[in-house]
């Protein structure tokens, strides 16, 4: 069973699992409703998805008539601007079908320019404010990729108040110190708020360079293996009030649900380090 929490200050308890429609950029509406099945059968009640995401956001529309109280729903904005940021939203809620968004995100807010754009005048941030007093959003947040999203998550926090937040949380890359420093002030700032930690890249393995892709992981070549899947997602859960959000991969999104499913407790570091060694895990994003 998949253990659930609540999301923040959203009063929803999500499953700590939230699925990654990342894994659907490429689907067939028949695989993507084999995804449902799985979804509904594994009890996880939230999804992670965006404009970006190729055909996700349709073939999550298809779902929503008959099971939009079922998920709570998460899409984002990859514009700075007031109008592009409000025409991603429309367009969201056109393929996906539904009157609002639980959680609309800022997508990979971490470049200084883009985040002065959209925290600026006619930025992202008023489109933001505005769907929320229109009751087309229900609460915001931010999202990030890359070694610098920690000090950049703490300044969009002290500029606004939003709700969640999202970053990489793995086990090699907590050995960075300099990372390791800022994601631990920035997960005291979240306590102390009440603000929704959502995690990525948890199964990642290396950067793809030039082997071959056989997975939908964009960033990275993930981790293949039960037992490797098992220790890497159970590190990240270990982290105490956070979600993780699946990898974009149908392939791998069974063994990340059933590493949830037999979660107990958190792995050791000697544990760890022997996965580190066993598959020749790099980090993906460094300074």
């Amino acid at each position: 069973m998949i253990l659930r929490n609540q999301f923040g200050r959203t009063g929803h308890k999500s499953t700590q699992i939230i699925f990654g429609a990342y894994a659907l950029s490429k689907a067939t509406q028949e695989e993507a409703d084999r995804i449902l099945h799985l979804l509904l059968e594994s009890g996880i009640n939230h999804i992670d998805t965006a404009p970006l995401y190729g055909d996700a956001e349709k073939r999550i529309g298809s779902w929503m008539e008959n099971h939009r109280n079922d998920f709570f729903l998460a899409t984002k904005t990859r514009s700075r601007s007031y109008k592009g940021a409000w025409k991603d939203l429309e367009l969201s809620l056109s393929r996906m079908k539904v009157d609002y968004i639980d959680l609309w995100q800022m997508h990979g807010l971490t470049n200084p320019q883009g985040w002065e754009k959209a925290m600026g005048p006619g930025g992202a941030l008023e489109a933001f404010i505005e769907a929320l007093d229109k009751g087309l959003v229900r609460f915001l947040g931010v999202t990030g990729h890359g070694s610098k999203v920690p000090a950049v998550h703490m300044r969009s926090l002290e500029h606004f108040d939003f709700d969640t937040i999202l970053l990489p949380y793995n086990y090699l890359q907590l050995q960075n110190p300099r990372y390791r420093k800022e994601f631990n002030e920035l997960m005291e700032l979240c306590l102390k708020r009440n603000i929704a930690v959502q995690t990525i890249k948890s199964v990642a393995r290396r950067p793809w360079e030039n082997r071959p892709r056989k997975h939908n992981t964009y960033f990275y070549e993930p981790l293949e293996t039960q037992d490797a899947i098992d220790k890497a997602v159970h590190w990240s859960l270990g982290l105490e009030n956070s979600f993780l959000i699946t990898a974009g991969d149908m392939q791998i999104l069974p063994k990340i649900i059933e590493a949830a499913k037999n979660y107990e407790k958190k792995p050791s570091e000697k544990e760890m380090k022997e996965l580190v060694d066993e598959y020749n895990i790099q980090l993906i994003f460094s300074y």
